[in-house]
């Protein structure tokens, strides 16, 4: 039975009972054994007034329910319109955001286009100045092969001209011979053969006695004058100052510490290396060869600039355009004071005051010049002592001497800049800062660009042969070296009388060994002069070669 059955007073069947309802068929929890349908059906007829209320109230709950429902529905449209409208504001800001970051980027790649495209110009235009000196140069060349040709044709036909000037007159004199020949041959009753035979030998025996005699008169009034000789001697003779020996070469190796370095120098697509090379106007070589990359350049100072630079880099071990420019700006102004420091140095080791500030950073940059493996400021400073030494002995100024030796070739630091001759520059240079008329001469014609006025001149020529010629100044394959004293020993035994010969004192000086039946004492004089004669036409030499002729008799007997 269900609780709703029983038959007490809260229990709905109690309710409807005391209504009076009438059970339906088929309910059969009350003792009269009604149905619930046949309660309910007689419940609702006999008392329908009653569920109106409940009616109403149902009226009411759904009408409220419904507005409750109409409420939400238009609240979630408002929410939905406004996530919409916030979906919208969010999507236009990402939008907004979106173009100007696009801009932006549009205006960086544009910016950077512009650089590079402003990079290309540039060294378009260092080519098309380049390809413009070139052409000069070019020009040039060909004005003045030009002028050389033309000036060859005119010497040509005034060389023709003599030639057959010449022939003329040697017809005429051949003609004038040949009559008198006859006459001495009437007069003297001999033949052709046997008058010049004998006119031969006496020629030839009276001009050697000429010779000797002529010869051995100079060399006694040379021994009766002996001191101006020394002097004269000591100008061209004196060999005591010796510098380091350098190696003019137009490449500098760097060490890397690993080959991986390499890359970083070459950079993305060869940025870091074109720009290095643009910031230092030099050549950088990067090969198979482990370990090791070289800087090449002409220009000896800007090529020990990039030395120094790529060497802070691979310390560094930051390679980009921006660093590769701070740092090569850096060891250009190291360089600068290395150059300064050098050149105040100089000036106060040499002992010349008043050197001009020009002509100091000058002497600085001669530093890093090298002349056929000679150092160019070493080799000032050893004209300078040379010169000091000569002009002591001759009693001449020393200072003015030290001064010019020191700056007798200051326009080689200028010669890479400015057209013309290191001596020209050197001595225009000179002259523009105030030097001394001596001064300017002597630079100018240490190279005889111009005579020389004064005995200063003299002497600097003097000091450069003797500083650039001596054993060990500058730089010189041994095969070339062998070649040469072989050539030099060749040249003496050619002549008659001759033993032997043997070049000494790394070829400044040639002994010969004459054999003594063959060649007469009054003879040796003659002998020597034609040996040296040869050299100076068979070989080419800095300085000067001594000719030593030896010549020795020996008795030898036995005792038994």
């Amino acid at each position: 039975m269900q609780p709703w059955c029983n038959e007490n007073k809260y229990s709905l069947i109690f309710l409807l009972r005391r209504r009076g309802a009438i059970w339906p068929r088929g309910c059969r929890f009350s003792k009269g054994g009604e149905t619930i349908s046949a309660y309910i059906f007689n419940t609702f007829l006999s008392s329908w007034y009653a569920l109106i209320p409940i009616v109403i109230v149902g009226l009411a709950g759904y009408g409220v329910c419904h507005v409750m429902n109409a409420l939400r529905r238009r609240s979630a449209r408002l929410q939905a319109m406004n996530v919409i409208a916030e979906a919208k504001a969010e999507a236009e800001e990402i939008k907004k955001h979106a173009d100007l970051a696009a801009k932006a980027e549009q205006l960086q790649m544009h910016e950077e286009f512009e650089k590079e495209t402003q990079e290309l110009r540039q060294e378009l235009r260092q080519y098309e100045r380049r390809l413009g000196k070139r052409e000069d140069g070019i020009d040039r060349k060909t004005e003045v092969a030009a002028k050389k040709e033309k000036l060859v044709e005119n010497l040509e036909r005034e060389l023709a001209a003599r030639q057959k000037n010449l022939g003329e007159k040697e017809q005429q004199l051949e003609a004038i011979l040949q009559d008198e020949k006859e006459q001495l041959y009437k007069v003297a009753n001999l033949t052709r053969d046997e008058a010049t035979e004998t006119l031969l030998k006496r020629l030839e025996t009276e001009m050697q006695h000429e010779c000797d005699a002529l010869v051995n008169k100079l060399i006694t009034a040379a021994k009766e004058t002996a001191d101006r000789k020394a002097k004269e001697i000591v100008t061209t003779a004196i060999q005591r100052c010796a510098v380091d020996h350098s190696s003019d070469l137009v490449v500098s190796a760097i060490d890397l510490p690993s080959d991986e370095m390499k890359g970083r120098i070459i950079g993305r697509e060869g940025r870091n290396i074109r720009a290095f090379e643009k910031a230092t106007g030099i050549d950088v070589i990067v090969d198979d060869t482990p370990g090791v990359i070289v800087v090449s350049g002409f220009d000896s100072v800007r090529r020990e600039m990039a030395r120094r630079a790529m060497e802070k880099l691979i310390q560094d071990g930051r390679i980009h355009p921006a660093r590769i420019e701070e740092i090569v700006e850096k060891a250009r102004k190291e360089l600068d004071e290395v150059i300064e420091q050098t050149g105040k140095q100089t000036v106060l080791d040499v002992d010349v005051p008043g050197v001009p500030a020009k002509f100091i950073t000058l002497l600085g940059r001669l530093r890093f010049r090298t002349s056929y493996g000679q150092s160019v400021l070493n080799h000032s400073m050893e004209v300078a002592f040379l010169m000091s030494t000569m002009a002591s002995e001759l009693g001449l100024d020393i200072q003015l001497a030290k001064r010019i030796g020191l700056l007798h070739d200051i326009g080689k630091a200028m010669d890479h800049e400015i057209e013309g001759g290191h001596a020209e520059i050197g001595a225009e240079h000179a002259k523009k800062h105030g030097e001394r008329p001596e001064v300017v001469n002597a630079i100018l014609a240490h190279h005889e660009a111009a005579p020389p006025e004064t005995l200063y001149a003299v002497l600097v020529q003097v000091a450069d042969a003797i500083s650039a010629s001596r054993p060990g100044a500058r730089r010189e394959s041994l095969e070339k070296y062998i070649k040469r004293l072989e050539r030099l020993e060749e040249v003496a035994r050619t002549f008659p009388g001759v033993e032997s010969a043997f070049a000494i004192q790394a070829g400044r000086e040639v002994r010969v060994i004459i054999r003594p039946d063959k060649v007469l004492d009054k003879n040796m004089n003659r002998l020597a002069r034609d040996i040296a004669a040869e050299i100076e036409r068979e070989l080419t030499y800095p300085g000067e070669i001594t000719v030593t002729l030896i010549r020795e008799s020996r008795v030898v007997d036995y005792a038994r």
